[in-house]
């Protein structure tokens, strides 16, 4: 149980960080990022954390490293007390080979943690990059419905580019478009207004979206792009902009310029967070309409930290 002091914050961050530990600029090894996860399912703030990402070509460490940790097998393992009403682990699989050899080795996965001797654990998302629009049918063609797809797009497409062919490739099939927000280097940021342009188009579309990258911290400021010592810094965008400006995008309508000022909002007390209401300055949309948002259209966001979200959340107040 999470111990948030309103309940947009809960609202917001529900499922919100999918759990990205083995990735820059963490790069941790899987057993850490296994250990990692099973901890923060059993966090104070449990509620906010969405999937384990894994590449498909290290399932195999995933199944290794982590299945003493997932539900199911606690009884061998001495943690059944405080894991017996925990769910499966949910991961989202980023397809880094053929794709066809991926969703067998999904197949084999899955099959494999459906018994709870072997601990609970299932793909039912994949993450995958595209050249073009095309690719989303040939895709779609092999991909089980079980499974949720986002496709990433070319960088051309999003960086001061036009995402809507490929967005539009999208529509009406039970995937996400996913967009990059940074990285470890300034070159990988879009910038505020490539992020509107990507939002907007997707609802126009009616596509829902996930990020991944960049998003550590609730509010757009100069921040250390690595962890490495006397690291480069750059402007990184907020999980609280991307989130909030794309809540009042689809529920208040705002246009694209509003849509960038809300994301190269650095006033953290800008942003309207209680127990009724949420959004930014004097647009504003009711809880319900923000649960709804969150779980059809704005859905997660990949980060390879789960501490530095929260943990900033404590310094603003939040929680």
């Amino acid at each position: 149980m999470n111990a948030s002091k309103n309940k947009a914050v809960d609202t917001l961050m529900d499922g919100l960080v999918d759990y990205a530990g083995l990735f820059p600029p963490s790069k941790l090894p899987m057993k850490q990022a296994v250990e990692d996860y099973g901890r923060y399912t059993r966090s104070a703030h449990a509620d906010f954390l969405g999937r384990f990402i894994s590449p498909v070509s290290k399932l195999m460490d995933l199944t290794e490293h982590g299945a003493v940790l997932m539900p199911g097998t606690y009884a061998t393992s001495g943690y059944r007390e405080m894991a017996d009403d925990l769910p499966a682990w949910s991961v989202s699989a980023i397809i880094d080979i053929d794709l066809d050899e991926a969703l067998g080795v999904i197949a084999e996965f899955n099959n494999h943690h459906k018994h709870e001797e072997h601990g609970l654990a299932r793909v039912d998302a994949i993450e995958m990059r595209i050249d073009e629009p095309g690719d989303v049918d040939d895709a779609l063609d092999l991909i089980p419905d079980s499974i949720t797809p986002s496709f990433e797009f070319p960088r051309s497409a999003v960086f001061a580019g036009d995402p809507r062919g490929f967005i539009a490739a999208l529509a009406g099939n039970d995937s996400l478009a996913k967009i990059r927000c940074g990285g470890v280097t300034h070159d990988l940021f879009p910038s505020a207004d490539d992020i509107a342009r990507f939002i907007q188009a997707c609802h126009s579309a009616d596509v829902a979206f996930k990020a991944t990258a960049g998003l550590h911290h609730p509010v757009r400021a100069e921040q250390d792009l690595t962890y490495e010592d006397k690291p480069p810094r750059g402007v990184m965008h907020g999980f609280l902009n991307v989130f909030l400006s794309a809540a009042l995008v689809r529920v208040a309508g705002i246009d694209h310029e509003t849509t960038v000022r809300v994301l190269e909002e650095t006033d953290a007390n800008a942003f309207v967070l209680n127990d009724e209401d949420a959004g930014w300055r004097d647009y504003t949309i009711n809880l319900i309409e923000l649960s709804r948002v969150r779980e059809a259209f704005a859905t997660s966001y990949g980060s390879c930290s789960f501490t530095e979200p929260t943990d900033d959340l404590k310094e603003l107040g939040l929680l």
